[in-house]
């Protein structure tokens, strides 16, 4: 999983567990993309995106770690045809990071249904056919290692009979495209993007509670499976807190592993300086280019970047492969907006 039913707070209400996130170029900009509502929970009463909830994209424009602007999408209840209307806001400047900011109307719709805004902009949300894969073998078993300290112990595997846990599997999507120029043109704005997702729901209070929290993929996997409180921690607070928060808990982690397996001299060295590339916890990407998520370097998030071979083999300095790639996706994505599969 990458961040699917990440958290006990997250699986509470499927409809607020954000799955993963994407950031690529499109056809007229760049793509934003999150999951959330994902049929591998079981069947829910109402399906699709909560109506007391918000879903934000968050984007840093000078590298400070702090939003600079904030797309914010919040839907209204489903009617009898399973649709959903929708209001999309654009937060920017200092108030993008307050959750009771009204910001600026963009656009107003309704799931299924592509919207577009004169200046290009577009943005869909609905039902969508679920486009990331892992095996559930290899997945549990990296858990485990990151759990114990040990070294992941696959004796029992074979990639030839290795599965996506996820075939078939449906999702409701938010997708986001948005110009470059909304970007480039803001004076001081560095080409290099750092993205996030959150989802937060309506308190009885008045406030907001934020639910699930996602930038780079496969965090939870590595970390939290077997660890339900780090899981809620990781998905609440600010990407600024993050390795303060965070970072210790990583550093064990990663270096039990790395120091079972042998793969660096000094293996706490190794771990802090994974933790310090991981937290704050923000997806880069620079305007304009492929989105590559590989070994090399984190540059957005394709809708078919093996994420899993990559965080999995960092993270433990040493090989570890699912055995299945994006051959396993279908119906897979597009090249045309949306760019999900689509799902009925």
């Amino acid at each position: 999983m990458s961040h699917h039913l990440d958290s006990p707070l997250a699986r509470q209400d499927i409809r607020l567990d954000i799955t993963d996130l994407y950031v690529f170029r499109g056809e007229v900009g760049t793509v934003f993309a999150i999951n959330v509502c994902h049929s591998i929970f079981g069947p829910i009463p109402s399906p699709g995106f909560h109506p007391e909830g918000m879903y934000e994209i968050k984007i840093d424009l000078n590298n400070d770690a702090v939003e600079d602007i904030t797309y914010r999408l919040t839907f209204g209840d489903r009617n009898e045809q399973g649709e959903q209307g929708f209001v999309l806001r654009r937060i920017a400047g200092g108030a993008a990071a307050d959750p009771n900011e009204i910001g600026d109307l963009v656009l107003e719709g309704k799931t299924g249904e592509e919207v577009k805004a004169p200046d290009k902009l577009r943005i869909w949300a609905g039902k969508a056919g679920d486009p990331f894969w892992i095996d559930p073998d290899v997945l549990h078993a990296v858990g485990h290692a990151f759990e114990d300290g040990t070294a992941v112990d696959l004796k029992n595997w074979s990639s030839k009979t290795a599965r996506n846990l996820f075939a078939g599997h449906t999702v409701y999507s938010i997708v986001l495209e948005v110009p470059d120029g909304e970007f480039r043109s803001q004076e001081g704005v560095s080409s290099r993007l750092g993205i996030w997702a959150v989802s937060t729901l309506a308190t009885d209070a008045g406030g907001w509670r934020s639910v699930n929290r996602i930038g780079l993929p496969m965090i939870h996997p590595l970390f939290t499976q077997f660890n339900g409180d780090l899981g809620n921690r990781l998905n609440a607070g600010i990407p600024t807190d993050d390795f303060a928060m965070h970072g210790e808990s990583v550093i064990k982690a990663v270096s039990g592993v790395v120091g079972a397996y042998g793969t660096a001299e000094d293996p706490r060295a190794y771990a802090e300086r994974l933790a310090r590339r991981l937290f704050p916890n923000i997806l880069p990407y620079t305007l304009g280019t492929p989105a590559i998520f590989g070994f090399s370097d984190w540059n957005g998030r394709s809708l078919t970047d093996n994420v899993a071979d990559v965080m999995f083999s960092i993270a433990a300095n040493t090989p570890i492969r699912l055995g299945i790639g994006k051959e396993t996706v279908i119906p897979g994505p597009s090249k045309n907006f949306p760019y999900v599969p689509l799902s009925t």
